[in-house]
Order: C-alpha cells, then structure tokens, then sequence
C-alpha cells in the first residue's frame, strides 16, 4: 500500500499544474504598431495563477481516501481520473465527475490494492473548471456600463471581433479602451467568485501572458459569471465570498496580462461541459457589435 501512496501523492503536488483555469486570454486590437512591450522583471519570481481545487489524501488503514476541495467562492466541476494504475481499486470508480459548490469539500474516492501480497502503484489525475454546467444560460439580462457616468472609452473590439473574439469563450465579449486607473464598477450584482490582482506585465504573447491577467470573476444568482478582465495590480476592492450590487466600485482599469494596450475585457459566461462559452448580452449605450 506504500506504494500507492507515494505515486499518489506525488501527483497531488502536481494538481496545481493540472487545475488550469478559464480566464481571458484577449487583448484589445489597438493597430498593428501597437503592442505592448513585456517587462519579465515586473513579475514576482515564482508568481503563478492560484489554483482553483486541491487534492488530499488520508490513510484508512489498508487503503487511501482522497477528497477533492473547491477553493474558490462559487461553484467548480472537477474531473478526475486514475491513471498508470497497477493492482489498484476504486471506490467509486473512475473516472469521475463532481460539481462542488463554493469552498466546500467532496469525497472522490476510496483506493486499495486488489492483491495485498503484490506490488501497487497509482496516480489520480484531476482538471477542474469554474462554473456549474448545469446552470442555465440567462435570456435576456442587461448589464450597465461597467464605469461611472462621464467616463470617455471606445469600443475597441465588440462581439465576434476578427482580433481575438473568434473563439466560443470570448465571441460575445467587449473591449472597452480607457486609460489605466480608470475606475472599474460592477455591471450586474453577484458574489465575487474568484479574484487575480498581483500580476504587472503585458504583451501580445498569447502563451506566454494568457494566464497572467489581473480579474475578477463575479457569480451572479442564475450561475452565469462575469469577467472584469486586465486590471491594474493591487487595486480591487472586494474579496471572494463578498456580495456586491450594481454600481458598486470593483478595481482600477489596467494593462495585464495577454493585452495591447489599456482596457478592460469584459465577458458574460456559463460552463458548457468543462468548456467556458461567452453568451450575448445587452448592455444600454454600447453597441456591442463588431
């Protein structure tokens, strides 16, 4: 049974890696001579997205237990596997797919060896995904203008834009163009689900800055999940768990991540099978199209 657990175990000080979050990977099209440059000193070393589960194990005494926990303010699905196994058993079997809601924990499994007498190895390899895929798609729902009243932006890139809304993620989504510091305010109330703030720099690598942006990911009462994308570093106000109305003050406008220039992506999404989709909206005084 040792066996089982050090391969297990090595895994989950792997998860972090397998837990790959959905965020934007967008960037304003600001004109072909207008890309940022990167600065790879502005991060922390080390510095990388937080995961959004964790995976632990406990010893029953001729067997494993392991238990997957949500670590953010709303709801994740987790998907989990056993690989390389060899004279292992679980209990439920797996694979296995779990919707756990916010910032609880679920048990996944139970592992044995089938034969005691016999060697026995085996790794569990888990992905989560925010959101509930069982959430429906909200019809017909408005969202304010995510700043306050005055405030000068462009829209830069608009639902379907050739730039980077191509994809099911982000095709309905907006780039609104202001200048870094802008204050950035809720466009529908919710909870905040998941929070990024310590990233800096920018550039229009997609592979290298697509996980770096500063956001906020709000939870609004029918599962759907707003993004507030590219914010400046250290400015949002709310934590996970806090429940914010329309109006209310969220972050200062920035230029992180996969980003061209300053502005904020802003998204309205529902997990469609461990897959995050952009539904359309309607937000009064944007033309949304492209």
């Amino acid at each position: 049974m040792t066996m089982i657990r050090a391969g297990l175990l090595l895994t989950v000080l792997a998860l972090a890696l397998v837990a790959l979050l959905a965020i934007t990977r967008r960037a304003q099209p600001a004109g072909a001579d207008s890309v940022a440059s990167a600065d790879p000193g502005a991060e922390a070393p080390g510095l990388q997205p937080q995961p959004i589960h964790e995976l632990r194990n406990r010893n029953l005494g001729g067997g494993d237990e392991y238990l997957v926990r949500n670590l953010l303010a709303g709801p994740i699905e987790v998907r989990c596997a056993l690989i390389k196994a060899e004279n292992v058993a679980s209990n439920p079997r797996l694979p296995r797919r779990l919707v756990v809601p916010a910032r609880a924990e679920f048990k996944l499994t139970d592992l044995r060896s089938v034969e005691p007498t016999l060697p026995a190895i085996a790794e569990i390899e888990c992905g989560a995904m925010v959101g509930d895929p069982n959430a429906p798609a909200p019809d017909g729902v408005s969202y304010a203008i995510p700043f306050y009243p005055g405030t000068k932006f462009t829209v830069d890139q608009g639902f379907g834009g050739a730039y980077s809304h191509h994809d099911p993620e982000s095709r309905y989504s907006l780039d609104l163009g202001v200048a870094e510091g802008t204050p950035v305010i809720a466009a529908r109330g919710g909870v905040v689900m998941q929070v990024e703030e310590d990233f800096r720099a920018s550039g229009n690598d997609a592979r290298r800055f697509g996980d770096r942006s500063n956001y906020v990911r709000v939870l609004h009462d029918d599962g759907s999940l707003a993004l507030y994308a590219h914010l400046a570093p250290r400015t949002i106000l709310f934590r996970p768990g806090d429940r914010i109305r329309t109006g209310n003050f969220l972050a200062k406008s920035g230029n992180t991540g996969f980003s061209t220039g300053p502005h904020l992506h802003f998204s309205v999404q529902k997990n469609a099978g461990f897959a995050l989709r952009s539904i359309p909206f309607a937000m009064p005084g944007v033309d949304t199209s492209n």
